[in-house]
């Protein structure tokens, strides 16, 4: 074997195995962003959750707002990508405690009951107002001492939390004052979930997304209000008459 094919076959050599090398690589490194991802929805492959679903407030059918079917399409990519599978079910039919199956639930207390004793028992820090008349305060979020009032279209809130309880398997919750506030909050966790997963690792955290001008950019434009995990989980003090008002967030930015 003469010096040129010798220096081909080193070279053809050389390329197997940095290619080999690299195929591994990057292998590797897609496994271990996938076992992340597991880890932080508590979907290990083949595992089961659990779609919870409202109905429509403004519909007298047990309709699902699109807009919640949207959040629940976003969700399903997510649980694909883990490798696990979704049941959907609706707020009255899902009968079962929490901790053995990742949960998901959309909407707010007043259209989703399961929600509704989620809220009561994870966060009692927050109040949403339900009242179906119309006022200023219709579908404004009190967290510890400041509310948040929605202004449809313009500035609208919503909770998005991850919460463990001491349990296995988590539960997340989309409460949003609106159902596209909903889409937004499944889509800011899509996009956010490795900065979320490297922030919070696999705790407990409460989240306040507020959404904008929604009338024009749909689900897209969405910020960070802030961290109220904290707030969030210290229970609020039963109301005394003749105590001072909560600080009230103003509804345009």
């Amino acid at each position: 074997m003469n010096d040129d094919v010798r220096n081909i076959v080193l070279g053809v050599i050389a390329a197997g195995v940095s290619a080999a090398f690299g195929w591994l690589t990057r292998t590797y490194l897609w496994k271990r962003k996938l076992r992340r991802k597991q880890a932080f929805f508590g979907l290990p492959e083949n595992s089961e959750s659990l779609l919870v679903v409202n109905r429509d407030a403004g519909s007298p059918d047990l309709a699902v707002h699109r807009y919640d079917v949207f959040a629940l399409l976003e969700l399903s990519a997510l649980i694909k990508d883990c490798g696990a599978n979704a049941q959907v079910v609706t707020q009255d039919a899902a009968q079962q405690g929490f901790g053995e199956r990742t949960e998901f639930c959309v909407g707010g207390p007043g259209s989703n009951r399961r929600m509704l004793a989620h809220m009561s028992v994870m966060l009692p820090g927050v109040r949403v107002d339900v009242d179906s008349e119309p006022g200023p305060d219709r579908g404004a979020f009190q967290i510890g001492g400041e509310r948040y009032r929605l202004d449809a279209g313009v500035t609208e809130y919503v909770l998005l939390a991850r919460i463990t309880a001491g349990q296995s398997r988590p539960v997340f919750l989309f409460c949003g004052q609106r159902a596209i506030t909903n889409q937004a909050a499944t889509r800011y966790l899509a996009r956010n979930h490795e900065r979320l997963a490297r922030k919070y690792g696999n705790g407990s955290f409460v989240l306040l997304l507020k959404v904008v001008n929604s009338q024009a950019y749909g689900p897209d434009v969405v910020e960070l209000e802030g961290d109220v995990t904290r707030a969030a989980q210290t229970p609020l003090p039963a109301p005394e008459a003749g105590s001072a008002p909560s600080t009230t967030r103003p509804a345009r930015s």
